[in-house]
């Protein structure tokens, strides 16, 4: 394999673990990715569903599959992504992540949960590409996630494919959990629509401070961990305001699901038609 793969960074939206079963727009959209992008040498995800107070990235030579959800069909809890790990990257992520700054190593607690493998599911259904974790710090802002983000965007000149895995809206509140087809709720493509104008001006510091400026940013997301990572996959691309927005609408009413490929090798991604 080339040492000289071109990847941009990702931010997929994986919205509910019913997206494992459930593939509606999104499943095809990944699957898309997954078919268009040189195959990476390996993956380094970031989920909001591991939450630690410093960095810490997973080390397991085959990180476990995690069900760290409740109350779903029994089909999801049978489902597995037997992908392997790569440790010594893991130890490789931790020492750019210090070397940088910031405090962070290595962690054989956790695994892959779902906001890992049910979108790997479908990037590469085959689980032949190994796959690290990255976890979130949910209490940091998000200057300090695009920081995190920085620091490993070195790694997609070694064919290291970088993803922010989250929602682009995530409210549980106002899901309609019978109806995953429902039209978009307006407040969230107002909330869509003020995100792709600030990118499109290349407004980093207005992105950063979105909470505060954004239409309906606090309903869209009442904690913002699940758009955290967003600001990763930005801050890991070699420059961010090269983008390609990938739409494959809304899934529960409150849920958007958008995707984004961010980085001077985003065009591999635009002839694909979910590019909006």
């Amino acid at each position: 394999m080339s040492d000289t793969i071109h990847l941009p960074s990702l931010f997929v939206s994986h919205g509910s673990p019913m997206l494992a079963v459930e593939p509606g727009r999104t499943g095809p959209l990944l699957s898309d990715i997954g078919a268009t992008l040189p195959r990476p040498k390996a993956i380094v995800i970031v989920s909001p569903h591991w939450e630690t107070v410093t960095a810490r990235v997973g080390n397991q030579p085959k990180p476990p599959v995690i069900h760290d959800f409740g109350g779903f069909p029994q089909a999801l809890y049978q489902l597995d992504y037997p992908a392997s790990g790569q440790p010594a990257l893991a130890e490789h992520v931790a020492r750019l992540l210090r070397d940088g700054g910031v405090e962070a190593g290595t962690d054989g607690s956790w695994g892959l949960d779902h906001g890992a493998w049910v979108p790997m599911r479908y990037l590469y259904p085959q689980a032949n590409v190994p796959v690290i974790q990255l976890s979130l710090q949910s209490h940091m802002p998000p200057d300090y996630h695009y920081r995190v983000g920085q620091l490993l965007a070195p790694l997609a000149r070694e064919g290291i494919l970088l993803v922010g895995s989250g929602s682009f809206t995530h409210n549980l509140r106002e899901l309609r959990r019978n109806d995953p087809a429902t039209a978009d709720a307006p407040h969230t493509l107002e909330f869509l629509h003020w995100f792709l104008e600030r990118m499109h001006a290349g407004d980093l510091q207005g992105l950063f401070g979105y909470r505060t400026t954004a239409p309906h940013a606090v309903r869209s997301h009442p904690s913002d961990e699940h758009l955290l990572t967003l600001f990763f996959a930005m801050g890991a691309a070699d420059d961010w305001t090269q983008f390609v927005h990938l739409d494959s609408g809304s899934t529960y009413h409150s849920l958007r699901m958008d995707a984004f490929a961010f980085g001077t090798a985003s065009n591999l991604l635009a002839q694909l038609p979910a590019a909006a």
